[in-house]
């Protein structure tokens, strides 16, 4: 038995892009940044990974309405990897995170005008939503 388990918070690098399947079928697909900075001989270098992120039903549904490029996210999910024919018939890989919980994690600033106050994530600043939720329809989010 093993586990296959994946922890990102990290930025969107486009707008989702949603499709609507038969059945009322939801998914989303989007680029996921992770940066990770650290210094080598004096020099900060900063390392970013792209991850391709797939989300189904409910979770597509939040991403479609409240997901932009540049929105920062904390996605729970696992590592898929499948393969494709091109249209040259070459087979092709693709390693992808299936989310199963999405918070968003954007900064909201106060009311005061100054930028540099943000409150802490919560579940009254943003929406959590748990893959085993996605069937319920989504529609009292706080904002």
């Amino acid at each position: 038995m093993g586990v296959n388990k994946v922890i990102l918070v990290g930025n969107v690098g486009k707008d989702p892009e949603v499709r609507h399947l038969d059945n009322d079928l939801v998914v989303a697909n989007f680029p996921l940044a992770t940066s990770e900075t650290f210094k080598r001989n004096g020099e900060k270098i900063t390392n970013t990974e792209w991850h391709n992120i797939t989300l189904w039903r409910g979770l597509a549904q939040v991403a479609e309405n409240y997901v932009k490029k540049g929105s920062q996210l904390y996605i729970e999910g696992r590592i898929r990897t499948r393969s494709y024919d091109d249209k040259d018939g070459n087979k092709r890989y693709i390693t992808e995170i299936i989310g199963d919980n999405m918070q968003m994690l954007d900064r909201k600033s106060d009311n005061s005008g100054d930028n540099n106050n943000y409150s802490k994530p919560s579940k009254q600043s943003a929406p959590e939503v748990n893959e085993s939720d996605a069937g319920q329809e989504v529609d009292d989010l706080p904002f």
